[in-house]
């Protein structure tokens, strides 16, 4: 699975979405792998700016992990530098599995106001749903095994290069 071709496929859906002049949208992508990939989209797009929603207040595990969810999405608090209130939001996520963290991103979304309309796009789908949810765009429907995470990752040739590229990386689930 080429994460980088996904990328573009996303990337293709909202330029023909911009193109059509009644559909304004704003996007918001879910820490951390959604927010590389909003922001990526926004630079590609010509966007002004571009959402975080950390979700770690709203997960339902938290009482499992407790602070460590909190250390971890320290380093990514929610920023959404728009008005939410009647807005037409595209929450951009990396995975969709059980649609646990898209519910604790929604809830996070609503505490800044009510939008106009919620789109759910994802790179790939697991499927292994847990909760009513499924994206309205994905890149790609995927088949990874349980004891198996697909994870993220970005790349950059320069460090000091707002450039980057996307990698899937299949990792042990701990």
């Amino acid at each position: 699975m080429d994460a980088e071709l996904l990328y573009k496929k996303l990337l293709a859906h909202l330029q023909a979405r911009t193109s059509k002049a009644n559909s304004p949208f704003l996007l918001a992508g879910l820490a951390i792998g959604g927010a590389w990939i909003a922001e990526r989209l926004a630079r590609d797009l010509g966007l002004p700016n571009y959402g975080v929603i950390n979700v770690a207040f709203h997960r339902d595990d938290y009482a499992e992990k407790g602070l460590a969810a909190m250390r971890s999405a320290d380093s990514m608090a929610t920023h959404l530098p728009f008005e939410v209130a009647g807005a037409h939001i595209v929450l951009i996520d990396d995975v969709l599995l059980t649609g646990r963290t898209v519910r604790a991103a929604l809830n996070e979304l609503f505490d800044f106001g009510r939008p106009a309309s919620v789109d759910l796009m994802v790179l790939a789908d697991r499927g292994k749903r847990e909760l009513p949810i499924a994206a309205d765009f994905v890149g790609e429907h995927v088949s990874v095994p349980d004891h198996q995470i697909l994870a993220l990752e970005k790349h950059s040739s320069d460090a000091n290069s707002d450039q980057y590229t996307f990698r899937f990386v299949l990792e042990e689930r701990a």
